[in-house]
Order: structure tokens, then sequence, then C-alpha cells
């Protein structure tokens, strides 16, 4: 089933794409969460009248997309976690702790964005990818190290 995407949807397509889905993905999801309509003949017509609106924001979404990828690009995270005497967390570091560094730093990133197979574990550094925009890939350096336990010298 054919349907035009009204708004950006991650591994289909952008916004005013015309993409083939199965029609359970269609009808169940896309339709009514409002991301997609039917292609049918007058919505198609209605698409091209439409067609310099949504280049023009593409456009602008790309231009500010590369722009907050230079911002990030050079940015270090330090989280400092308590750790075992082999470097293993007890917790993990989780995307949603590395957008809420970033949130700190005044830079706001959904959390879907960041590109974290699994939770980090270990002491270290780790290079991890942002999908900040469709073709547009940022990189954040996450330094992890043990947290320093402050010990009462009194007692």
């Amino acid at each position: 089933m054919e349907v035009i995407l009204r708004q950006d949807v991650d591994e289909l397509g952008l916004e005013g794409d015309i993409v083939k889905v199965a029609k359970g993905y269609a009808h169940n999801f896309l339709v009514p969460n409002g991301l997609a309509l039917q292609a049918t003949p007058q919505n198609r017509k209605a698409l091209e009248l439409q067609r310099k609106k949504i280049e023009v924001k593409r456009l602008r979404g790309r231009e500010d997309a590369e722009k907050l990828k230079e911002k990030i690009g050079g940015l270090v995270i330090h989280v400092s976690q308590k750790a075992g005497e082999e470097g293993k967390l007890y917790g993990s570091v989780t995307t949603m702790d590395i957008a809420g560094y970033l949130e700190a730093q005044g830079i706001e990133i959904d959390r879907r964005k960041i590109i974290l197979d699994k939770p980090i574990k270990t002491v270290g550094e780790y290079t991890i990818p942002v999908r900040i925009y469709p073709k547009v890939t940022a990189s954040i350096k996450v330094s992890v190290s043990p947290e320093q336990e402050q010990r009462d010298a009194g007692n």
C-alpha cells in the first residue's frame, strides 16, 4: 500500500515522501497516529501544492542539524559512577543519562536519537553517534570514570 508521509519517520522516509508499506502498518499505526495519509489521487494533488513548503522545511531542518552537529562535535561528557575494582560499574550509563548531561549543557536532543547498542557498564572512553537528522550524524565522547568516595578521616 502506498502512503504519503506527513512527518519524518525514522527508517521509512521524510515528510512528503510516497512510500510503500504493509497494509496493516499503514492502517494500524501510520494513519491513526497522523504520520501518513493514503496516497489517493486527491492527496497526491494536495501534496504537489505543498511540495515547496516541504522542501523549504527540509532545507531549514538540515541547516539547523548541521549547526547542532558543529556545536556538539567536540563535546566530551564526563560521567562518574560507583564502580568495582575491575572497572565494572554498579549501574550503567544509558541514553537517558547522556541526554540529561546534554540538557544540562543547554543542548536538547531526544534520547532516541542517541545510538547506543547497549548501556555502558564499564569505565573508559566511548564515542557515541547521535543521529540528529537523516544523513546528519554527530559523535559525542563519553568519558566514564569511577566515582571517588570521600571518607571521613575523623571516624
